[in-house]
Parts: structure tokens; sequence; C-alpha cells
């Protein structure tokens, strides 16, 4: 059995690989940077952190298994975080209107902040394996091209070289790996960057008596009018807690000052943002974010790869926050990871490059959603629509038009954007033949609420008259 396998970031990504690599060597050592808190509060190093996170069900179930004997599922929920059904607890204005809530559950996905996900992976991890984490910074890796021999390291005492017999970098968007890798000798690995130029701004609420099941509430951006994307949401989080998030790109950013975000709540394509929180309560400032555009690396078209490493999580690629694909993403990779472990061991030959190019597969995914979307808003930098844009785009809206009144249709939309299948669900006949029929119920005229949530709004907004 390999001795020490080296995980850089103690993130999410970096957690679920140190799990799924627990058992495969005999020493998994994690290196963080910053200093971690006890519980579920924010880090510094997470600039995303203080926004909207939803834990997909592709994800949710990747994360399951990873520490054996441990659901992730359970103790989130057990933490706090909230299970949303997307058929039924869930309000969404689509660019093609609103979606309808069925009497099928559909997909389930997690809602808390991302500070308490993290913690209770964290924790999980670390009671559920030998995992320890060890405050340094990496600075480097050790090796060569052929294979990486481990990590240089920053710590209190000095720099040193860490050996490992398997490397993971997981150390977020802000990675540094191209730079490692061009220094032992594998250059030219590619980038892209597609950039909206997207703002988040953030506030915590109390949440109200009466509205402990509130559904879940997103009003989408439109990037097909040729306008900056608006959008916004409010999340249940722990602690009896509303996350309001709101979202625009470039030439339409929401501002920091409280007053200018209850404004542009009401500037949405829809209102009901801004009549649920006009009268709810504050705890907080208002956060800002501008950490948002889409960074994709491929290193699984390498012409070399480097046995003993792997590029996981936001270092591969990090997404518009605006779609939660992130965190699935991650988990997905995460599950890569351990199946090929389970298949040939941490010292395989060639394990580094399959895991590498099956990583590839949910990212190309989730990146296709993203930038296929953000590449219609105007001033986006890096990419145009292209042919196939125009093709898949028009096919996507007829779909996602569909499912505003037909259940076969929304289901097929929500397996793909939950991450439960890949995007070739939406092109099985079923999913065609509802496309093409469209939707077989009227569109809704507004927010599909029952009398009781009309009420919490009714006795919320303040805005009115």
């Amino acid at each position: 059995m390999p001795r020490r396998a080296v995980v850089i970031g103690a993130g999410l990504t970096g957690m679920l690989a140190a799990a799924a690599l627990s058992g495969w060597v005999e020493e998994v050592v994690v290196l963080e940077r910053d200093d971690l808190p006890d519980g579920p509060e924010h880090r510094r190093g997470l600039p995303q952190g203080r926004h909207a996170h939803l834990l997909m069900s592709g994800g949710l179930a990747a994360m399951d298994g990873l520490v054996p004997g441990m659901r992730m599922r359970e103790r989130l929920l057990a933490a706090g975080a909230r299970e949303v059904a997307l058929g039924q607890d869930l309000v969404a204005l689509t660019p093609e209107g609103w979606f309808r809530r069925w009497r099928h559950a559909g997909p389930r996905m997690l809602s808390c902040s991302r500070a308490l996900l993290d913690w209770v992976v964290r924790d999980t991890v670390l009671a559920g394996t030998g995992v320890r984490i060890q405050k340094a910074q990496a600075r480097g890796l050790t090796g060569d091209a052929g294979r990486v021999r481990g990590v240089r390291v920053a710590t209190p005492d000095g720099e040193r070289e860490l050996e490992a017999d398997f490397v993971a970098a997981a150390d977020g968007r802000g990675s540094r790996v191209l730079t490692w890798l061009e220094e032992l000798g594998v250059p030219g690995i590619q980038e892209k960057t597609v950039d909206t130029g997207l703002v988040n701004a953030t506030r915590i609420y109390r949440r109200p008596a009466g509205a402990e099941l509130f559904p879940v509430t997103v009003i989408q951006a439109d990037p097909y009018r040729g306008r900056p994307g608006r959008s916004g949401m409010v999340l249940p989080i722990e602690g009896d807690r509303w996350m309001v998030s709101l979202a625009g790109t470039r030439g339409g950013e929401p501002p920091a000052d409280p007053e200018g975000f209850l404004r542009y709540t009401f500037d949405l394509p829809d209102p009901l943002v801004g009549r649920l929180i006009s009268g709810a309560e504050p705890l907080t400032e208002v956060h800002i974010s501008r950490s948002t555009s889409n960074i994709r690396r491929y290193p699984e078209k390498a012409r070399r790869w480097p046995d003993g490493f792997v590029v996981l999580g936001d270092a591969v690629a990090s997404f518009n926050p605006a779609y939660g694909q992130g965190m699935a993403v991650a988990a997905l990779g995460a599950r890569v990871l351990g199946a090929e472990l389970r298949r040939g061991g941490a010292g395989a030959p060639g394990l580094a490059r399959r895991v590498q190019r099956g990583v590839a597969k949910s990212v190309a995914a989730a990146w296709a959603m993203a930038v296929g979307q953000d590449v219609w808003y105007p001033q986006v930098r890096g990419a145009r629509p292209a042919l196939a844009d125009h093709l898949v785009t028009r096919y996507a809206r007829r779909m996602t038009k569909a499912a505003t009144g037909s259940y076969r249709a929304a289901t097929a939309v929500w397996d793909v954007t939950s991450l439960a299948t890949a995007p070739s669900r939406l092109l099985r006949p079923d999913a065609m033949l509802a496309a093409l029929a469209g939707p077989l119920l009227p569109a809704l005229p507004g927010p599909p609420l029952t009398a009781q949530e009309w009420k919490v709004v009714g006795e919320l907004d303040r805005a009115r008259g």
C-alpha cells in the first residue's frame, strides 16, 4: 500500500478527495493555508462562501458513500440544512415562464449556508477516517513530467518538501497548478475563461413566523433579451434564516447598500423577492462578490500527464455560481477518484490520467450548461455565440417552455440541471417528444403559491401602494 497521499486544500473538494483516498494509502495529509473555524463559520479563503449554494442531487448522491457508514445527507439535515424537492418546494420564474409545482417530488437538493456544508463535510471526514489537516501553503510540486513525488510547502517553521505517493490539487479557482506543471515539464495545458461580469450581493434575514415551509424562490435572469441579466433568490438556511442572493451581469450589477439592494429586487422580472423581504428583518449587511467568471482548464487533453497527480474541483473548472453546479461537480470528481482507486489502488499505473479524463465528463456537462447561457449576455468576455450555440439554445428554450406545462419535460430538465444525469437525457425520445409537444397546460399568470404562502407574502409586503 502506498504510504502517503497529500491533498492541497481543505475546502469541500479537498475533504471529499481525502475521504476517497483514505483506506488506499497509509496516511492522508490535507494542506490548508487558512485558519479553519471550529464550527459553521465563514472563512476568508472562500470568496463565494457568503452567497447562495445549493447542493444538487447528483452531488449529494456522489458524497454519500465516500465515508463508509456515514451518509452526508442525514448529517447535513441534522445540522439544519433543508431538503428541497424540485417538483414541489421550488417556485421559479424562467425566461420561458413560471414552473409549475407538481404532485410528484422530483429530484431533491439541500439548501444551507456554504459555511455549514463545509463544516459538516470536514467534520464527517475527520471523524470517519484517519485524514489529518496540516496548516501549510503549497508552493509547488516535486518530481518530474513522469511522476509527481510530493509538494513543496511553506509552514510556520519554514519551507520544506513533503514526500507523497499521490497528490490531489483541490485549491480552488485561484490554483497555480498550471505554473507548477510547467515547472515539472508539462506545459501548454489549455485554459478558457468566459466572464459575464456577474456580481453577487447577499443579505441574511430572519425567517418570518409562519414561513417555515415557504418554498425556495428563484427569479432567473433572462440572457436572451440583449440586456444585462438580473436574478434573485430566497433560500431557507439553518438557524431559521433566509439567505437572499441577487446577481447581475455587467451593466446590471446589484448595489451594496441596503436601500439599493431592496430596490434592485423590484427591478427583477417579477417583484416576488422584493415583496418577501420588504417586511423581513435583516440580520447582516449586504455582502458583495465578483469572483464569478467561468474558468476551465483542460488537463485531460495534455499530451503527457504525470502519474500520482490529479486536479479536482474549481482547480479544474469553476462556474458562474448562478447555476449552482460547482459543489456537485466537485463531489462527482471525488466519486470518480474513489471508483478508480477501487479498480486498481492508489499505485496503479495510469490512474491519474484515467481520473482526469473521468472528471472531465461532469465538468464538460456543467460547462456546457453554464457557458451555453452566459454567451448570450451583452458585454460577455471570452466567447460569442456560434452556430452550434444557436441550435442548442433554440432546443433548450423549447424544452424549458414545455417544462412550464408538461411534467415529462419538467422531469427531463430537473434530471439534467440537478446533475443527476448527463445532458444527453434531453435527447432521449420521451424528452424530445415532450419538447415537440410543448406545454400541455396553459402558462401560469404568476407565482404558483398556496393560499397560506400568499398570506405570508401579504403580511411581509411593505411595498404595496
